[in-house]
């Protein structure tokens, strides 16, 4: 074994356990169409990922302004088509202001780590998205975890601490159990201690709210000075990129000094172009996301049943909980061989014990598809069964 072959060591042994746990993962390339099978697995909420409209926008895009944007924004990455998105996602929820990030990773870790710092309390939920953690790590700021949906205990970390300056952190509607924030309370605790309130509406942006403006929106919170938004371009608007969205204030601390913006590539045009016309699209078709709950309501019945443990859906995310990663995957493998694509999600991406399919509703799944996924969970309540009775 030679030097170089032994230093990989760790990472072959780390590997094998992964194996022995169930837990090693794989890329599987799909084909163009999905290889055929129905996708309740895709975060293409609304169905807009293959829409001519917003192929049109990409092309239109990448014909005027090239396929990159060719520097960080603070050279030339900022083109009329960028700050035309930044105020158009602003105005679509309510905000003051608005400024595009590459990803909307990015845009978690700009405004957690640019907003807070030494010297600064976060109060962050237990189960808020990787983004989010690492976003609080970066901050080197005193990070508080509150239980799950907790307002007051969001309120009693803000009430004891000794920091001059402090964030409250959630996403609007989490990623796996597919619930709520309370951000009324949450918004309310924030206040009273002077601290803002950081939204990520990435799972809420097209599919919560009135015409889909996010849950911030649908709870009264819009354009409120002590809110700060962050968003994904990828899911519901069917595109790439990120955005962060607040006071003028905020957006001006994020250009000045938000490390993630500065020091960042700008968004590629035809992205951008892509979800300027996704916005064009539910601001002519505000029914779309009521149309889009309505189908995660329908397969979370569908579920339930069948006899699975899953959840009401506050969006388009319907967990459907199988405990152990071995039955998780092979309930995953059931659906595939039913004509079903859906997520299977295991630790550390869901607490020990909580392993599940996460089945997403877009606004296009039709009724053929969801017969499909109706015999798919009959028949993963039936190996369920039977692997317990073993």
């Amino acid at each position: 074994m030679t030097a170089g072959q032994d230093a990989l060591a760790r990472f072959r042994d780390a590997a094998a356990r992964r194996a022995d746990a169930g837990l090693r993962r794989t890329l599987r390339p799909r084909g163009s169409d999905h290889d055929g099978l129905v996708d309740l697995a895709s975060n293409d909420y609304l169905g807009l990922a293959r829409d001519p409209r917003l192929i049109d926008g990409a092309v239109a895009a990448a014909r005027e302004w090239g396929t990159g944007s060719t520097g960080s924004r603070l050279v030339t990455g900022t083109t009329e088509l960028h700050a035309e998105l930044d105020r158009r996602l602003a105005a679509f929820t309510g905000s003051a202001a608005g400024l595009v990030f590459s990803s909307g990773f990015l845009a978690n870790l700009g405004a957690v780590a640019t907003l807070a710092g030494p010297g600064t309390l976060v109060v962050s939920d237990q189960v808020n998205h990787a983004s989010i953690v690492d976003a609080c790590r970066l901050s080197r700021a005193r990070v508080v975890i509150v239980p799950h949906r907790d307002a007051a205990a969001a309120e009693r970390a803000l009430a004891g601490r000794d920091e001059e300056h402090a964030l409250v952190v959630t996403d609007a509607v989490f990623s796996v159990d597919g619930d709520l924030a309370p951000l009324a309370g949450l918004h309310r605790a924030a206040r009273a201690h002077r601290a803002l309130l950081v939204v990520d509406e990435a799972h809420a942006l097209g599919v919560v709210g009135d015409g889909g403006r996010g849950a911030a929106h649908a709870a009264g919170l819009a354009g409120e000075p002590d809110v700060v938004l962050t968003l994904t371009l990828s899911k519901s608007l069917g595109a790439q990129g990120g955005a962060v969205l607040g006071a003028p204030e905020v957006i001006g601390a994020l250009v000045d000094t938000g490390r993630a913006f500065i020091f960042d590539t700008g968004l590629n045009p035809p992205a951008a172009g892509a979800a300027l016309a996704a916005l064009g699209i539910l601001e002519t078709d505000p029914a779309l996301p009521a149309r889009a709950r309505e189908r995660a309501r329908r397969m979370a019945a569908l579920a339930a049943g069948s006899g699975l443990e899953t959840a009401v859906p506050a969006a388009a995310v319907v967990p459907v909980y199988l405990g152990e990663p071995a039955a998780a995957v092979r309930a995953a493998g059931i659906c595939a061989d039913h004509g079903v694509r859906v997520g299977c999600f295991r630790p550390p991406s869901v607490p020990k014990g909580r392993a599940c399919l996460r089945l997403t509703a877009r606004a296009s799944v039709s009724e053929a598809d969801l017969t499909m996924l109706e015999t798919a969970l009959a028949d993963v309540a039936c190996s369920t069964a039977r692997s317990l009775q073993t």
